[in-house]
């Protein structure tokens, strides 16, 4: 209605983000699209490997912000998941041979918690889809700790080490299937957020099969440097910051909906993202971020995610009106990335 057509919207979107010092677009945007303009960006593309096996066997359900599992466990040992893999990669043949693409998140934010591992060992043994879980528990829970043993004979160790054992089987299955379709691009995970990011063996499994791994960070306001550090150190690879933001209280906008902090104005979500970022630079394990995101929440549309009914986390409004005081902030920041980088390293 206000472009008179997608493709001009793309146009005009692409040059509202070169001007502002971005040089690519994050998760979910409509990257058809955005491609065809003039001078398209780079790009990543979403998918749902596990989220739609989830949903073939009616064992997902909505939560803010991702998928929900039965028994908050992800069904990566069921005998059909490498196969559904493979089948359903097959459409990423189609950008496989395009240098704009950088690479592909597999999933968005799968569950992991300390306590895992008892949550597959309570998994109903007579449901055929849940059983081949329980029973990957059980058999690896034996070779550890002795034939017949249950949750109460687990460890802390143990529980620590069942999470990388469950994301090792996550991993190799998609970024097998991943790369067998397209070979040319990056394979950057399902997102990891939550607890998996305090998880060394979490990270460790990540390392094996995984080129960049893709976090979404939330609840700092500054990245902690040890945390960061502790992604590389054991994974042996550079993270890619896939979501964070700041909701102003200015926007007018109840604000009640999404993990990202509250603070008073758009130029002080401007001044949060420079801090962040300066964050991330310093690290030096961060290669990218994305905010979360192009557009604000529409609390008309109540089809949208429970995470994303009514917040001011866009750029844009839902009229597609930049938000100025914010994107000046972004472009100072973004702009003099660059010459940020060698002053950070040289200053540690």
């Amino acid at each position: 209605k206000k472009f008179g057509s997608l493709d001009k919207w793309a146009e005009a979107t692409v040059a509202l983000l070169r001007d502002y010092g971005f040089n690519g677009t994050g998760g979910w945007s409509d990257a058809a699209t955005l491609r065809k303009a003039a001078r398209p960006m780079p790009y990543t593309l979403s998918w749902s490997f596990m989220g739609s096996f989830g949903r073939a066997k009616k064992l997902t359900r909505q939560l803010p912000g991702h998928l929900g599992y039965t028994g908050d466990c992800i069904p990566v040992f069921h005998p059909e998941f490498e196969t559904f893999c493979e089948r359903y990669a097959a459409p990423l043949a189609a950008a496989k041979d395009d240098p704009y693409l950088i690479g592909h998140f597999s999933d968005n934010e799968l569950p992991a918690s300390r306590d895992m591992l008892d949550k597959f060992l309570a998994l109903d043994a007579s449901d055929p889809d849940l059983a081949p879980n329980r029973r990957a528990a059980e058999q690896w829970l034996a070779q550890r700790r002795g034939a017949g043993a249950t949750a109460k004979d687990a460890t802390d160790e143990d529980r620590s080490a069942f999470l990388g054992y469950v994301y090792d089987r996550y991993f190799s299955a998609t970024t097998r299937a991943i790369r067998k379709h397209d070979p040319n691009h990056l394979c950057l995970g399902p997102r990891l957020y939550g607890f998996s990011l305090s998880s060394e063996d979490i990270f460790r499994a990540a390392g094996k099969h995984l080129d960049a791994i893709a976090v979404n960070y939330y609840g700092a306001w500054t990245p902690d440097p040890q945390r960061m550090a502790m992604w590389t150190r054991e994974s042996g690879r550079p993270v890619l910051i896939t979501e964070f933001y700041a909701k102003g209280a200015d926007s007018g906008y109840a604000n009640t909906t999404g993990a990202g902090w509250l603070v008073r104005t758009q130029r002080d979500r401007g001044l949060f993202y420079q801090n962040f970022c300066l964050g991330l630079l310093q690290s030096g394990t961060c290669v990218g971020w994305h905010w979360f995101k192009y557009m604000d929440n529409d609390p008309a549309d109540l089809t949208a995610d429970p995470s994303n009914r009514d917040s001011n986390k866009g750029i844009v409004t839902i009229g597609f009106e930049p938000y100025r005081d914010l994107l000046d902030a972004m472009k100072e920041l973004n702009e003099n990335v660059y010459a940020l980088i060698p002053y950070l390293d040289s200053s540690k």
